[in-house]
């Protein structure tokens, strides 16, 4: 067929031979012709105005300009800012930096041997840590020995052993204040107070006192000095202190007064430091250094400092700068007992003393504090056996029992 199909319709007939959707057929066509209207096609591409339409000659072929499609063209879209994706960028970058912010610091902390000597306890369930607070001066300005009133003695001593028990069988951790003045036998040096045998011997012969008179297996040392503790009060801003009496003692530089308050990183060194101001003698001092530790982790886990990049890495590195681990302990064992300690803070953990019997206990080494034996044994059972804790054990509030 050729020409144009005649008519206002502007519709011409196409053979058709194949199968597909046929229109309605005339019935006066031997050669099955079909009729297509291809009007709605040409409006639509003068409206898109694609370059124009060439008509076909014989056939009625229609030619289209190039950008045209059989359905007509669209504006292309426009591209939204991909928000989710910097959101979800932005989220990993945080929890990066989160992680890697500790493992950094981590590699700063002094390590030395720790490794007790002698015969040593069984591994039990649950995890023991040695938490010991010295008087070191190093890394301390002459300026800030002066500020912080520490002296000038060379060395370091133990100004607080506190056993950390995290328990694996259920139960709240425990930390369990040994007292410097505690009279107990230190292997080849006979009896004396406990702090001696830090002096004696450093930390392995500080561990294998207390896993002698404890038979608990000791799993890792963490020990952390007086720069450290200022510098890291320091780093998160101050710790929130309730102080429980006036407190005014020139030897440990403070003149506190009763009641909640912030403390400055010099404040909260001498608060843990005073022994001459507190009527509780070594009693007290235990419980104020479990009460500073608590508090320094419930501020160091707020989101003012784990949400803000400069003060989270202040802490961490401020953290790091004052430690000294054994050679054996991990950062997993470091980070149990920062969570035990924020355990207590959230009163999720126990602040606990070793059943004291006499706190003026009579001995060639002075006045010194004797322990109850028969419950200091139980609780060290307890704690060994890994009994899960709810509630402070008897004789375990500092109250000596007099028997």
């Amino acid at each position: 067929m050729s020409g144009r199909h005649p008519g206002p319709d502007d519709a011409r007939p196409i053979p058709q031979r194949g199968e597909g959707v046929r229109t309605a057929p005339r019935s006066d066509d031997p050669d099955d012709v079909y009729v297509v209207d291809v009007r709605g096609r040409k409006r639509d591409r003068a409206a898109a105005g694609t370059g124009g339409v060439a008509a076909g000659a014989a056939g009625g072929g229609a030619a289209t300009g190039s950008g045209s499609t059989r359905e007509g063209t669209h504006a292309p879209r426009r591209r939204r800012f991909p928000v989710v994706r910097v959101l979800v960028l932005l989220l990993v970058a945080w929890l990066a930096f989160m992680a890697y912010t500790p493992w950094h610091a981590w590699k700063t902390v002094t390590k030395v041997d720790t490794t007790p000597g002698g015969t040593r306890p069984a591994q039990s369930k649950g995890y023991n840590y040695l938490l010991v607070g010295s008087d070191s001066r190093e890394g301390l300005t002459a300026a800030q020995k002066k500020e912080y009133a520490t002296g000038n003695a060379a060395g370091r001593r133990t100004d607080s052993i506190i056993l950390v028990h995290v328990p694996q069988s259920g139960g709240k951790p425990s930390l369990v204040s040994l007292p410097r003045d505690s009279y107990v036998p230190i292997p080849g040096k006979g009896s004396n107070k406990i702090n001696a045998a830090f002096s004696f011997g450093g930390p392995n012969l500080l561990v294998e006192t207390v896993e002698q008179v404890t038979d608990l297996h000791i799993d890792g040392y963490v020990e952390i000095g007086f720069a450290g503790f200022a510098s890291v009060v320091d780093s998160v801003g101050g710790v929130n202190i309730c102080v429980p009496f006036h407190m005014n003692d020139k030897k440990a530089g403070i003149n506190l007064q009763k009641g909640c308050q912030l403390l400055d990183g010099r404040n909260a060194l001498g608060y843990v430091r005073a022994r001459y101001s507190d009527p509780r003698g070594d009693i007290g001092r235990a419980e104020r250094q479990r009460q500073f530790l608590s508090a320094i982790m419930k501020k160091a886990l707020t989101p003012s400092t784990v949400l803000v990049p400069t003060r989270y890495w202040s802490f961490s590195h401020a953290s790091a700068k004052g430690l000294i681990v054994g050679e054996d302990t991990s950062m997993r064992d470091a980070s149990r007992v920062l969570l035990a300690m924020r355990a207590v803070s959230q009163d999720k953990g126990l602040s606990l003393v070793v059943p004291i019997q006499d706190l003026n206990y009579q001995t060639n080494a002075g006045s010194s504090v004797k322990w109850d034996t028969a419950r200091a044994k139980a609780l060290f059972t307890d704690l060994r056996e890994d009994k899960p804790l709810e509630s402070p054990p008897p004789g375990t509030d500092g109250k000596p029992s007099g028997g």
